[in-house]
């Protein structure tokens, strides 16, 4: 048997509140149900477990002392072996130890009653396009937990009916020892007499059967900021489920969901669209009419503009007050053909064309020009 003030690294003077902190430290870290099918760290892991046995249990550390590892394997002494966990304390740390682990939280000295945050609540809400651009204060409607208004929280109709559990004594949980491979284990348990709740309540409220807490739907008014994109997320606090035991409440989380527009497409703060123009237009130049996220404005587009091209006007994206940053609006052009013409129309397209060079004719079709590639 090793040393068990080298097996949790102390000294020989090293007092109790040593002792159980690293012994905690190492079975947190050896644990064989953190560790599964881990031979070695269930060894090392029984290792610690007596090494703390020996040394909590001032009895035995003085055996250890005088008479080295002899004193549990029959030899003077007269201890006679080791012979299972001692009771000092020992149920305490394997309590501490499996609320950590597990996250049971019923540590030595805890209450049951301890106040908890509430859950949160998420929700969809639906935004316009341009509500998402310029921000919009909504009235929404929510439905969460609230305090019981019959028993006002207290769970019952007498109050004075309401008393401790009398077999975890108000922790929620006990220690339950028992007998396994490593010796014997203490873990803690949700008491299944009281649920967890520490408490016994002989009549229970009759609108929230003992539960404290019933449903309400409320409206609640949301400033949304200009700039939010579809699929951001909001935090409304304190408008989730109520808290427990005097905790806080938790929070509503609200899921932003923004309808696409007819011109209109995002990308981030900078905004974008397909501009149709006349091929008139596009060949002279000069200036047309173009949208913005607030009214129209007058822009001059060069002569001879080709579909695709692309314009900027910095600034008149979408703001974003929070960071002071705005976007910028990008149009690109398309070139409409005209598809019917009139005589006069046709007349003068095919003048152009002459005193361009052009040869005015009906373009072969796509099964033309494939076979002529072949021919």
């Amino acid at each position: 048997m090793r040393d068990p003030y080298e097996v949790l690294g102390v000294d020989k003077t090293a007092d109790q509140g040593a002792i159980k902190r690293e012994y905690r430290k190492l079975a947190k870290k050896y644990h064989p149900d953190l560790n599964p099918d881990n031979e070695e760290a269930a060894e090392k892991f029984k290792e610690a477990t007596l090494a703390y046995e020996i040394l909590s249990d001032e009895e035995k550390r003085s055996q250890y002392d005088r008479f080295g590892s002899a004193a549990f394997e029959g030899g003077a002494g007269g201890a006679g072996g080791f012979g299972g966990f001692s009771q000092g304390g020992f149920g305490d740390i394997f309590g501490d130890l499996f609320g950590d682990i597990f996250g049971g939280g019923f540590g030595s000295g805890q209450s049951a009653n301890r106040p908890t945050k509430g859950d949160d609540i998420q929700q969809v809400i639906n935004l316009t396009f341009q509500e998402s651009a310029f921000g919009v204060s909504k009235e929404i409607q929510i439905r969460h937990e609230v305090t019981c208004h019959v028993c006002d929280g207290k769970k019952s109709k007498d109050p004075d009916k309401v008393h401790t559990c009398d077999k975890c004594h108000g922790r929620g949980a006990y220690n339950e020892v028992s007998q396994t491979a490593f010796g014997t284990m203490s873990r803690t348990v949700t008491c299944d007499k009281c649920s967890g709740t520490g408490e016994i309540i002989e009549e229970p409220c009759p609108n929230c059967k003992g539960s404290g807490k019933e449903f309400k739907s409320e409206k609640v008014k949301v400033d949304i900021p200009a700039g939010v994109e579809n699929n951001n997320v909001m935090r409304v606090s304190g408008k989730g489920h109520v808290g427990e035991n005097g905790g806080p409440n938790g929070d509503l989380y609200l899921v932003i969901r923004v309808s696409e527009h007819e011109i209109f497409k995002r990308d981030g703060l900078n905004i974008y669209y397909e501009m149709p123009i006349s091929f008139t237009k596009a060949a002279l130049g000069g200036e047309i009419e173009i949208p913005t996220l607030k009214n129209t404005i007058k822009y001059d587009i060069p002569h001879g503009t080709q579909t695709g091209t692309k314009f900027v006007i910095k600034g008149e994206g979408i703001e974003d007050k929070r960071r002071k940053r705005k976007g910028d609006l990008y149009f690109y052009v398309k070139v409409l053909t005209p598809t019917k013409l009139n005589k006069e129309q046709r007349e003068a397209l095919e003048a152009y064309a002459n005193i361009s060079g052009e040869e005015v004719k009906e373009e072969k079709s796509f099964f033309s020009k494939v076979k002529d590639f072949f021919d």
